[in-house]
C-alpha cells in the first residue's frame, strides 16, 4: 500500500516544515504543500487540484495541517480526497475569528460593509468579502481527525475548538499552557508525543 502524508503550513510557515514529520511515518512518503492561496476561494481551487492529483497516485492520503492551513483544508477538501487528518492549532471557526478581530479593532459590520477592507493595528486586513464567503460556505467535515490545541491559543477559544470537535466527532488533545504556535522545546516534545501516540492507534502507518 502506498501512503502519502501531506503537510500544510500555517501563516508565515513553509512546506519545508514537512521534514519534521518524516521520522514519524517511515513507511510513507512525506511532502509539504507549498500553496499560494490567501483566501478560502483561492484555496478551494488550488487545494482540490493538488490533492486530487496526489490522491490518484496513492492508496492512502493523510493530512497534517497547521493554523490557517488547516482552515483552508477544512473549507476545500473532503473524505474523497483525505483519509485521515491531524490538525495543529487549527482555525475551525473563521467567522468567529473575524468577528473577534473586528471587536479588537472596534470595527462594526456596517463599517466593514461600507469600506470593504479595513487594515488593523495587528497586521491583518479585515475583508467584507472574506467574511461573507465564510458565512456562505460553512464547514462540512467527515474525515477521521485528531486536533492538537494549546490551552492559551489566542486565535481560537477552547469553547470554539471543543464545540467543533464534538460536532464533527474529532479527537481533541489540549496541551496545558500551550500556545497557538507550537515552537518551544516543551511544546514540540508534546506535539511529537501526540503524533506518535495517534500514529500507533491508527495501525502504525498513518
Amino acid at each position: 500500500m502506498k501512503n502519502l502524508i501531506v503537510y500544510v503550513h500555517g501563516k508565515g510557515g513553509s512546506a519545508g516544515e514537512a521534514e519534521h514529520y518524516k521520522t514519524f511515518f517511515p513507511n510513507s512518503e512525506v511532502i509539504g504543500f507549498d500553496y499560494r492561496s490567501q483566501t478560502p476561494w483561492e484555496a478551494r481551487k488550488e487545494f482540490r487540484a493538488f490533492f486530487t492529483e496526489q490522491k490518484s497516485r496513492y492508496d492512502h492520503l493523510t493530512l497534517i495541517a497547521n493554523s490557517i492551513g488547516a482552515y483552508f483544508a477544512l473549507s476545500s477538501l473532503d473524505e474523497t480526497l483525505i483519509d485521515r487528518a491531524y490538525f495543529i492549532s487549527p482555525i475551525v471557526d473563521m467567522e468567529n475569528l473575524i468577528c473577534n478581530m473586528m471587536q479588537w479593532s472596534h470595527v462594526t459590520e456596517q463599517e466593514l460593509a461600507d469600506k470593504r477592507e479595513i487594515a488593523t493595528d495587528f497586521g491583518e486586513t479585515l475583508s467584507w468579502e472574506y467574511l461573507c464567503y465564510v458565512r456562505q460556505h460553512p464547514i462540512i467535515w467527515n474525515v477521521p481527525t485528531c486536533i492538537l490545541y494549546g490551552e492559551h491559543d489566542k486565535l481560537t477559544s477552547i469553547e470554539t475548538v471543543s464545540a467543533f470537535a464534538k460536532q464533527h466527532h474529532v479527537e481533541l488533545t489540549i496541551m496545558p499552557d500551550g500556545e497557538h504556535w507550537f515552537h518551544t522545546d516543551e511544546q514540540m516534545e508534546f506535539l511529537n508525543h501526540w503524533i506518535r501516540e495517534w500514529r500507533k492507534k491508527n495501525n502504525g502507518i498513518r
